[in-house]
């Protein structure tokens, strides 16, 4: 892949040749979907539908309902933003409050499962339904039918890239110049 500060060439890769990636376009882009996604997460954080949860440990829970046989903490953590102390704290606060339950990992000593309990699928469940309804009337209120789509598909893309994608490497970065750059 080549890396340039500006369009030129961008549309003209030849076929069998790297793509050229538009660095200020790929940083348009990036801003615009971080802004949006911080003053829509800002205005779900005001919703008073968090008065028993918060909207991190909702996400826990959410996360443990897709998974109906409990995930090992690490995974929990893989698709968590917080820290590993952070979420064996939360998960230690979510047990005493009931809604979820700590059980060793079958065949590993030191492996801990984490799932919902009962009382935790029906919280997540209430508090689910009206979190999607704050979630549509804020992006769905934006956004058309063919809009939602292609940032579904965008959305979707980006991320399923990364894990193709090797981390930047830095090493000849030295004095800020960017390889390919200008």
């Amino acid at each position: 892949m080549t890396v340039r500060d500006d369009a030129a060439g961008a549309t003209g890769t030849a076929p069998g040749a790297a793509p050229v990636v538009d660095v200020r376009a790929a940083a348009v882009a990036w801003e615009e979907l971080f802004r949006a996604q911080v003053a829509i997460m800002r205005r779900l954080q005001r919703d008073p539908i968090w008065d028993r949860v918060s909207l991190r440990e909702y996400d826990v829970l959410f996360t443990l309902s897709r998974a109906p046989e409990g995930l090992r903490l690490r995974d929990l953590g893989e698709s968590s933003l917080l820290s590993q102390p952070s979420l064996s704290r939360m998960v230690e606060r979510l047990e005493e409050a009931g809604w979820v339950r700590r059980a060793p990992a079958a065949g590993d000593g030191r492996g801990v499962v984490v799932g919902l309990t009962a009382d935790g699928a029906a919280l997540q469940r209430e508090v689910g339904r009206r979190h999607v309804q704050a979630i549509a009337h804020y992006v769905g209120g934006a956004l058309d039918a063919a809009q939602l789509a292609a940032l579904t598909d965008v959305a979707g893309a980006l991320r399923a890239a990364q894990p193709g994608i090797a981390d930047l490497d830095r090493a000849d970065d030295v004095a800020g110049h960017v390889p390919g750059g200008s």
